[in-house]
Order: C-alpha cells, then structure tokens, then sequence
C-alpha cells in the first residue's frame, strides 16, 4: 500500500489527493473470529481506513512479558484490514482512555510509589521504552512505508486534557522513531486543548462530535495549513453504572457527518462498532465522584454490540455516498440470535471457604494494595483477627472500590468509594473473631489526573481506633476457576454471599445471545472459561453480550459469580439485548 504524505493542501497518497474515511473499531472490545466480519461491514460502509487503539495493559499484564496471541493478535487483525482493502490509523498510547481499565497503562506501574504517569519521569519513560521495544518490531511490516496498511500512528492521546508539556510529547516521538515507526505521526485533542496537546511537526487533529465547523476553524486557527481531520467523531456515548443507556439520534450525527465532510475534512468515526469491555476491563471516570463504566460498550454505534448495522449504518452510508465511493454490495443481514431460555445453575462454591483456590495470601503489617500484590484485575481478600468481642467500627481511610465486610463469615455491611465516611459499625460475636474485607476493584479511571489509581484498602484502615497489627491480604485475579470444588445447591434456598454457581445447557448451532440475570444482584460472568463481564442490578444494562464463538455445537458451561444473594437459580438466555432505559 502506497505511503501518507502530509501537504500543505491536505493528506496524500500515491501522489494523489486523500481523504481519510475511518473508523474506530478495536480489536480487544471484539471476539477474534468476529474481526474479519466487522472489517468486511467497515469497507461496505464506504470506510477506508479503521482505527485501533493499543492496550498496553493487556498485551502487558506483569512486566516483563508482552502478549500478541489469540484476542490480542494485532498483526493478525492488521493483516485482514490489509485484505479488506482497508488502511489503519494506530494509536498505541501509551496512554488510550477509551473508558478502558486505566486508559490502558498497566496497574504495576503504580507499585511504583510517586511515578508521575504521562510525563518525563525517568521510570515511566523507561517502562514506555520497553513497551514500544515489545510492540513494534513485529508491526513494522505492517507500516505504510513498508507495503502495509497502518497508514499514521498516534502520539500520545488527548494530552492537552492532562498535561502541557511540549518535552514529553518530544520524548514519546523519539521514541516511536526510535523502534522504527518512520509514517507520519499525529495528535488528537478536543477544540480547546489543541495548544497544549500538540507538538511542533506533529500533525494536529480534533476531536468532537458536534459543531463541526467550529472545531475546524479552532484546528486551522493551531495548524494554518495541512489535513484537517477529525480523529474522534463522536456519534454516541458510553454508559455507567447507575446512569441510563446514552443514544443519539441517527439523522442528527449524520447530518453533522455531511457536515464535516462537505468541509472537504478527513474523518474518524467514534465508535464505528463498539464491542465489549468484556472481564474486567471496563474503566472509570473520576471528576469528584466516581463512575465505572459498564460491560458493553455498545456506544450507539452504527454497529451495535452483537455487529449489526444499525439505522444510524444506514445513515451513514447514504452521507458518506454523497463524498466518497461505496461499494455497490448489499450489507449482510442481522446474524442469527440464539433464544435458549432459562438455564438452571444448580452448583455451587462459596468463595470466602475456597479462597485459598484461587490465590495466595501475603502477610504484613497493613492490607496491601492490589500493585504491590502485583495483580490488575478482580478482588483483593483482606483478613485479620479481632482480640475483643463486643461492638466494634471499621474505618478505612480509602476504599478503592467496593468493600464487602464479614465477621466470622458472615455479611454486616458493604463500604463504597463514593460514600463520603468509609466507616461501618457491627457486633464482634467473640474475642478472635475473624474479620474478611473483599475489595472489588470496578475499573481504575481513564481520565484526567485520577489515572494514579491504585486498588484496595488504601492508607490507615483502623478497628475502634485501633490498627490490627497484621493482615492477610489475597490477591483474586479470577482469571482461572478449574480448581474450585462445586456441590449441589438447594434451588429453594440459593446461598448467600460471595459464591460460585455453576450451570450447563446444551446449544445445537453456535449463534450470538444475550444473558438475563434477572433477580441477580451482583458479579461476574464466564460463558466455557471465557470471561463476560460484569452484571449489576443497578443497570442500565441489564444483559451481558455472549459472541457466538465463545459457545461450542453441544454441552456448555456457565459459572456466576454472584457476590450478595439472588432471588432465583436461573438465568436466560435471549435472543435481544436489553441496555437499560434511554433519556427521554
């Protein structure tokens, strides 16, 4: 594929005018036998280009080791877009957002103590240097000055939102040339932080999702010539806990779509097709009050969670039809949806009495936190022993995120980072009695200077003023469940706590579906090993997106992790999703 060149009138490829028609679509938010799908519906949408963030944090879990298999196969998913006919904007952070776990830095970089992320600290650039050192040489075949379809890569990622340090950005630029990335680079910032989040010879671009031709203007006012572009054109949104399911109107984005490109400007759209934050891989926002994200990051994009077009596709294409060739090929139909109905759980496995399955415990003189335990994900086990009976208070300085507090096994109450005291007052049945603290971590932020997030049971954690003098603190990544011992449930009376049910049912032909856990309070899900995500009764979303590959023609498994108590033994199987109520 020929190489991007920068103009002074605009991008150009081949020696010919170019216009970038893109967009986003990451390839972690999709099952892997999905991409070539998703991609071949990007091309018949008149697209010509995608756009992928990178997870450091995923291809990265623990330092030291670098991942590019199965669901974080990037040359692979580079390789189809190549043989769609589709080029790539890359955006390898180091630093995403994209309301992912942490915007994408790893968690064990905040075991080290002070580390300023996204700037010149030594220790973060030298963590960012390994990063790129594990990313790039197996991509630079794939770079437009080599023959293949990654067509620009980002620097950095809305910097002017956090930061305004010229030297940093000229640092991670440095760099990228350094590990070979020699195609243009860019950054992308929204209207108002176009001066602090750019770099001299680094090509600006905006983002925005409305009035369009005013954040070009702001753009030409910061970069007098060369491409305008949208890097993020924000068509829809993302959901939280606790908040009601975000949609815009088909017909209002696409008119600012025609918008923007009778401008003549270059576009990316956001989301093209969203996925899901499947695990826990969800992020958080953090402006005063703490928000986590919810699994599916359906994002009212043109294709919808399960990668069906949507009205707004439809739309879309006929705007996009109007600027650019579209190819004269239908658009695939709605893949079948499996409706299995309900599906009894009728084993189970209570987590407090198997904890030690599922990890082990370090001791010390305070409860952990999650990075020096070196975990990112799941839950933390916090133990300790109470020397008196009688009425007792717990307080924790900083609970990062959700606290579940047993005394001998038994629940007296939950301690949430957004409640303004993160104390709880109880009965201590007997001298010794052992107190359990288990800590969700609900997704570190992704945005502004709240990234430094740290997970657990922060700062003095006290009991009737008093500072136990030694915890047990387990560290529950939940990534493997083989070794836990399941035993029959009575249907009648479904446990309660933090416990393990488990249930089978039998599929004849793979298809996309959608779990209901209706009467379920809160937890996790695995479908055959594979980790859905989180279910809350909070909603909005009320069902979790289960990929038709994820299920095998025949016997399959499903285990919930339910962490407070049900009301039933069943959860379903639909054929429809349900993302919670919109705004009127």
């Amino acid at each position: 594929m020929p190489r991007l060149e920068i103009a002074a009138d605009g991008f150009r490829l081949d020696d010919r005018p170019f216009r970038i028609v893109s967009g986003a679509l990451h390839y972690f938010r999709v099952h892997p036998e999905q991409w070539a799908d998703r991609l071949h519906k990007a091309r018949l949408l008149g697209l010509n280009t995608v756009e992928t963030y990178v997870p450091w944090n995923l291809h990265a879990r623990r330092r030291g080791e670098f991942r590019l298999d199965g669901g974080l196969d990037l040359p692979r998913f580079l390789h189809l877009a190549a043989a769609e006919g589709l080029h790539v904007l890359l955006r390898p952070g180091p630093y995403i957002c994209a309301e992912w776990e942490g915007g994408g830095l790893p968690s064990w970089l905040l075991a080290e103590e002070g580390i300023a992320l996204r700037s010149r600290d030594p220790r973060f650039l030298r963590a960012v240097d390994e990063y790129l050192g594990a990313l790039m040489p197996p991509l630079l075949a794939s770079l437009g000055s080599r023959g293949g379809p990654v067509l620009a890569v980002q620097l950095e990622n809305e910097y002017g939102a956090y930061g305004d340090d010229p030297g940093y950005l000229a640092d991670l630029a440095g760099l990228l040339r350094r590990h070979g990335v020699d195609v243009p680079l860019f950054t992308c910032d929204q209207p108002s932080d176009l001066a602090r989040g750019g770099l001299d010879g680094v090509l600006r671009t905006a983002n925005f999702g409305s009035r369009a031709e005013a954040g070009l203007v702001r753009l030409r006012e910061h970069q007098p010539d060369g491409p305008l572009m949208c890097s993020e054109f924000w068509i829809g949104w993302f959901d939280r806990w606790g908040g009601t399911h975000a949609v815009r109107d088909a017909d209002d984005a696409a008119a600012e779509l025609d918008r923007l490109l009778a401008a003549g400007a270059s576009v990316n759209i956001y989301m093209f097709h969203g996925g899901t934050n499947f695990g826990f891989t969800n992020g958080a926002n953090d402006k005063g009050t703490y928000r986590p994200t919810v699994t599916s990051y359906d994002y009212d994009a043109l294709l919808d969670e399960a990668g069906d077009p949507t009205p707004k596709y439809t739309a879309f294409r006929e705007v996009i039809a109007k600027h650019a060739p579209v190819p004269d090929e239908p658009v695939p139909a709605p893949a079948p949806k499996l409706g299995h109905g309900p599906v009894a759980l009728t084993q189970c496995a209570p987590l407090l009495a198997q904890a030690d399955l599922l990890g082990s415990a370090e001791e010390a003189a305070r409860p952990l936190t999650m990075e020096e335990l070196g975990q990112d994900f799941g839950f933390v086990l916090y133990e300790t022993r109470l020397p008196d009976g009688g009425p007792a208070l717990l307080q924790a300085e900083d609970v990062r995120d959700r606290a579940q507090v047993f005394v001998d096994g038994q629940p007296v109450g939950v301690l949430e980072r957004e409640g303004r005291e993160h104390a709880l007052a109880f009965a201590v049945p007997r001298p010794g009695a052992r107190l359990t603290v288990l800590v969700e971590n609900q997704g570190r932020v992704n945005y502004g200077p709240a990234v430094h997030d740290r997970k657990g049971l922060l700062g003095r954690t006290a009991v009737g003023g008093r500072e136990p003098a030694l915890w047990s603190s387990r560290a529950l990544p939940l990534d493997d469940l083989a070794g836990l011992s399941f035993t029959a449930s009575d249907p009648k009376s479904p446990p309660v706590g933090p416990a393990f049910h488990r249930g089978h049912f039998d599929v004849a032909r793979p298809a996309d579906t959608f779990l209901a856990l209706e009467g379920w309070t809160k937890g996790n899900v695995w479908i055959n090993g594979f980790a859905l995500g989180r279910y809350w009764s909070r909603g909005a979303q009320a069902t979790l997106y289960v990929p038709a590959p994820v299920l095998r023609a025949g016997r399959n498994e499903i285990t919930v992790l339910e962490l407070h108590a049900s009301t039933t033994a069943t959860v379903e199987l639909r054929d429809h999703p349900d993302l919670g109520p919109t705004e009127e």
